[in-house]
C-alpha cells in the first residue's frame, strides 16, 4: 500500500526532493505539498491555494499536486490520513527543526528528512559546490571567485543557482541567465536578481528553474565544469567533487545550531572562514573550533570581504539610507551589511532610521524582524512589494541612498535621491586560498 506523503517546503528543496525521489516513486503518494510563509515567499505566500503543475508532477498525478500554506499542516495530516511529513526547506534552527518533528509526530505521521543518497544527482562533468552554514554568509562572492580562477585557466564554468521559483512554475522548469534582458523576461524577483545579476555582470552563465535534472543535463552541454550556487544554507542538489562551505564569524556557533548548515559543516572540504576584518578575534577563534570538532579533514581559508564604494563622496557628511540584501537580514539573522559598512567607514553624519518611512509588507517586516533598526531590506517578491521599498525610498528624509544590496536597483526602482553603489568581493588573508584549492582540483579533475 502506498504511503501518503505531505512535503513541507518553501518553494525549491521541497519540489527538488519530490523530483528526484517521489515522482516516479509507486511506493508513495505525494498528497500535498505544504509551504512556510516565513521564508520570505512573500508572492507565494499571497497567492490563493496554487498546485504543482501536471507537467512537473509525472504519470502518478496527472492532476497535479495541491500547494497549501504550512499553517494548515496539522489538519492536513488528519484529513489526509497522512502516513509521513517530509521536511524540506532550509535555514532553521534545531529547536526549530525537533518541534515541527514534535508537532507533526503529535499529528499521528511519521517526520522526516531526507539525505544525499535519495536527493543528490550525478553530473557528468567536473562539479564543484559552494555552501554555508546560514543565510548570508558570502556565497555569492565565493561563486563568482571561484569562476573567476576556472575562467583565468581557460574552462569555461556553468553556474547552476539553488532554485527561487516564485512565479509560474510552468515557465520556470528551466531558466538560462545570460544576459541582462533575460532577468525581465523571466520577471524576475528582486532575490533573484541580486544572485543572477552580478554572474551576467561577470559574463558567467547562470542556470536556475524547478526540474533540476533537466536544469544539470542542459548544463553540461556547454560546461567544462560546473559551479552550484547554494542558497540559504542547504546542502547540493548534486553530488560533488569539491565542497566549499562558508562559516560567519559574525555570528559564532550558528555553524552548529542550524538545520542543514552543519550537513555542510560535516561534509566540507573546504571552509572559509568569512567576513574575519568584521569580526573579533575571539569569535573567529570560537567559529574554528567548532569546524575543527566536527571536521578534522576540512582546509581552512581565511577571507573577508574587500568592500568598494563607487561614489563615497556622497557618502561623507551626509545623511543616508542604507538598503541592504533582503534575506539575509531577515530569516538570516543578521543586523547589517555590506551597505551598513560603507556608511560608517565613509564617515556618514547620520544612517537614517527606515521605519516610519516603511509601507505596506515593509511595515510588516520591522514588526517581525526586531534586529531591524537602521537598515532597510531590498525586499520585493511581487509588483506591489516592488513599489512599496521603491515609495519607502522616495518618502525617506535622507541626501543619499547606499544600495549593499548585489545589483543595479535603479533598473527596476525610480529613485528621486542619488544612489551609492557598494560592491564586495571575496579576498583571502594568507595562505591556503582558492587558488590553491583550484590549482588542486584542476590537476585531480580537468
Amino acid at each position: 500500500m502506498k504511503r501518503r506523503v505531505i512535503i513541507m517546503g518553501a518553494a525549491g528543496r521541497d519540489f527538488h526532493n519530490f523530483n528526484a525521489f517521489f515522482r516516479n516513486n509507486s511506493n508513495y503518494n505525494v498528497v500535498a505539498f505544504t509551504q512556510a510563509s516565513e521564508q520570505n515567499i512573500g508572492a507565494l505566500s499571497k497567492l490563493p491555494q496554487r498546485k504543482y503543475p501536471k507537467e512537473l508532477s509525472g504519470k502518478f498525478y496527472p492532476k497535479g499536486i495541491p500547494i497549501y500554506s504550512e499553517e494548515k499542516l496539522l489538519a492536513l495530516i488528519r484529513k489526509l490520513k497522512v502516513d509521513e511529513a517530509v521536511l524540506a526547506y532550509s535555514d532553521l534552527s534545531f529547536q526549530y527543526v525537533m518541534e515541527k518533528a514534535s508537532q507533526v509526530l503529535a499529528a499521528g505521521a511519521d517526520f522526516k528528512l531526507m539525505g544525499l543518497n535519495s536527493t543528490m544527482l550525478k553530473s557528468k562533468k567536473p562539479f564543484i559546490s559552494i555552501c554555508a552554514v546560514r543565510t548570508g554568509c558570502g556565497k555569492s562572492q565565493t561563486t563568482r571567485k571561484v569562476a573567476k580562477l576556472l575562467k583565468e585557466r581557460g574552462y569555461k564554468a556553468v553556474v547552476i543557482r539553488h532554485p527561487m521559483p516564485y512565479g509560474n512554475l510552468r515557465k520556470q522548469i528551466l531558466q538560462r541567465f545570460e544576459k541582462y534582458e533575460d532577468l525581465n523576461r523571466y520577471n524576475c524577483t528582486i532575490e533573484e536578481r541580486e544572485e543572477y545579476e552580478p554572474h551576467i555582470e561577470n559574463g558567467n552563465i547562470v542556470y536556475a528553474g524547478v526540474d533540476y535534472e533537466k536544469i544539470l543535463r542542459k548544463a553540461e552541454k556547454e560546461a567544462d565544469v560546473i559551479i552550484w550556487d547554494g542558497g540559504n544554507n542547504d546542502f547540493p542538489f548534486y553530488k560533488t567533487d569539491l565542497h566549499i562551505v562558508l562559516v560567519d564569524p559574525l555570528r559564532p556557533g550558528h555553524e552548529i545550531l542550524y538545520y542543514p548548515g552543519m550537513t555542510n559543516l560535516l561534509m566540507a572540504d573546504v571552509i572559509v572562514v568569512a567576513k574575519e576584518k568584521s569580526a573579533t578575534k575571539e569569535n573567529i577563534e570560537r567559529v574554528k573550533k567548532n569546524v575543527r570538532t566536527f571536521n578534522k579533514k576540512a582546509i581552512i581559508i581565511d577571507a573577508t570581504s574587500e568592500i568598494k564604494v563607487e561614489k563615497h563622496e556622497l557618502i561623507h557628511d551626509k545623511r543616508i539610507l542604507v538598503v541592504e540584501d533582503g534575506p539575509t537580514l531577515t530569516h538570516g539573522g543578521t543586523r547589517f551589511g555590506a551597505g551598513y559598512i560603507a556608511a560608517k567607514n565613509h564617515g556618514a553624519k547620520e544612517i537614517v532610521d527606515p521605519r516610519p518611512y516603511a509601507v505596506g509588507s515593509l511595515k510588516k517586516i520591522y514588526a517581525e524582524y526586531k534586529q531591524l533598526k537602521e537598515i532597510l531590506p531590498a525586499m520585493g517578491y511581487n509588483k506591489v512589494e516592488i513599489d512599496e521599498l521603491q515609495k519607502t525610498i522616495n518618502h525617506a528624509r535622507c541626501d543619499s541612498v547606499i544600495v549593499g544590496t548585489p545589483i543595479r536597483l535603479d533598473r527596476i526602482l525610480r529613485v528621486n535621491k542619488p544612489i551609492v553603489r557598494v560592491h564586495y568581493e571575496l579576498k583571502e588573508i594568507g595562505k591556503p586560498d582558492l587558488e590553491t584549492i583550484i590549482s588542486k582540483f584542476e590537476k585531480e579533475f580537468l
